[in-house]
């Protein structure tokens, strides 16, 4: 018979802190549209925030070359190559004209790892994180697992999903320690004005508010719209910011996995620190890479920009002419976040989806088309869909999905 302390030791095979871990949706979504399509059936995912475009040439080059330069063979420093954190301060000063130093720059596994840094670093148990939704999926996680209190704040289509200074007040307590902000937004498209970043920034001076500011989309932007970096219009916040950034979504490098992180030097040194016993240096050869994305021009980027504006109109054109459903136009990054609010309860195909898990469930079965629902971003009653990808696809795909809501009774 197992003793108590053997029951105890053997009765939870993963600990609370990472079996309380969701699988990330946008992923989830991903690999099951792609193992329906490897299956045979003709799925058209808009699930993966990812960039149909190859990487540019020439920074492919720049990774062939360092391949047989042995420097690229060994360890190097974990907070990145020397060369690579100059670059990234340079860049930084170009595109958005705030000056840092190297010794402010840590690179990361991809932007991802530079989100679950930051949180580490900064918070503590019990402090609160003010997050707007709609929400990347992978924030409240990397909020909880320090053990930080994700305080959602939430926008909806009527406001062009923006927080409001007036809401983050409302929300914020005395444990209120960091907002989370994303401009060009992830799921929605929406992209702060400037003198709504530079309201909130001042806020978040006056009360002492650290702001995480993931600013990956800023490039990605249409129209009249225009990304402005919040310690540009808020220089005063340069000791209570941390900027994360990375090439993946700009230069079409999702699989090289580079990110980074700017902030205070003491804040730096410490995600240092936690990163050199977490995974050491970034894989050389894709620093090198990156290296010659950031130093290089944005020609490339531009051609993508380009291309994500054509398929943006031509998605929300669709989408807005399905009854029920509400899209309003995404100023940047590469997502329409529409409303299906309206569809829910309404009989289609035998079936009254009750949720927009349940309804995309549906589109997924009877239309062979992947779409993200709302419940990975906070807010229920809402589809994400990514146009980064091909121009027939993007219209095959919402066509069928047309076809189908176009049931609804």
């Amino acid at each position: 018979m197992a003793t108590p302390d053997a029951e105890h030791r053997t009765g939870a095979r993963v600990s609370a802190r990472i079996g309380g871990i969701s699988e990330s949706a946008t992923l989830a979504v991903d690999t099951k549209a792609k193992a329906l399509r490897a299956a045979g059936r003709p799925v058209i995912g808009f699930g993966a925030g990812e960039p149909d475009f190859p990487t540019p040439q020439p920074v492919v080059d720049a990774a062939i070359a360092a391949c047989s330069d042995p420097r690229n063979h060994r360890y190097s420093p974990a907070a990145g190559l020397p060369e690579l954190r100059e670059a990234i301060a340079a860049k930084t000063r170009r595109d958005s004209g705030v000056v840092v130093q190297p010794g402010q720059v840590l690179v990361t596994n991809g932007g991802k790892q530079a989100v679950y840094q930051a949180f580490q670093t900064l918070l503590d148990p019990g402090d609160e994180v003010l997050l707007p939704a709609p929400y990347w999926t992978t924030y409240p996680e990397a909020i909880t697992l320090p053990g930080g209190v994700p305080v959602v704040v939430p926008a909806d289509e009527s406001t062009g999903y923006l927080v409001s200074v007036d809401q983050l007040e409302a929300a914020r307590t005395p444990r209120t320690k960091v907002l989370l902000f994303n401009s060009p937004s992830n799921p929605t498209g929406a992209v702060y004005p400037p003198e709504q970043v530079e309201a909130i920034g001042r806020w978040a001076v006056e009360h002492g508010i650290w702001v995480i500011t993931d600013e990956i989309y800023e490039h990605l932007v249409y129209g009249d719209a225009r990304h402005v970096s919040m310690l540009t219009a808020v220089p005063e916040l340069a000791d209570t910011c941390v900027v994360l950034n990375g090439v993946a979504k700009t230069y079409a490098m999702t699989g090289w996995r580079v990110g980074w992180m700017i902030g205070p030097a003491d804040v730096i040194k410490a995600a240092t620190n936690l990163q050199s016993h977490l995974s050491s240096n970034v894989a050389n050869v894709s620093q090198r890479a990156a290296l010659e994305a950031v130093s290089g021009p944005l020609d490339a980027v531009h051609e993508m920009r380009a291309a994500f504006d054509r398929r943006r109109r031509k998605m929300v054109e669709l989408l807005s002419a399905i009854p029920g459903v509400s899209c309003p136009v995404p100023q940047g990054a590469f997502y329409a976040y529409p409303s299906v609010k309206e569809l829910l309860g309404k009989e289609i195909r035998g079936a009254r989806p009750r949720t927009s898990v349940e309804l995309a469930a549906l589109a997924l079965e009877h239309a062979e088309v992947a779409v993200v629902p709302g419940e990975a971003f906070g807010t229920p009653g809402y589809f994400r869909l990514s146009y980064a990808l091909g121009d027939e696809d993007l219209v095959t795909g919402v066509t069928r999905l047309a076809e189908l809501l176009g049931e609804a009774r």
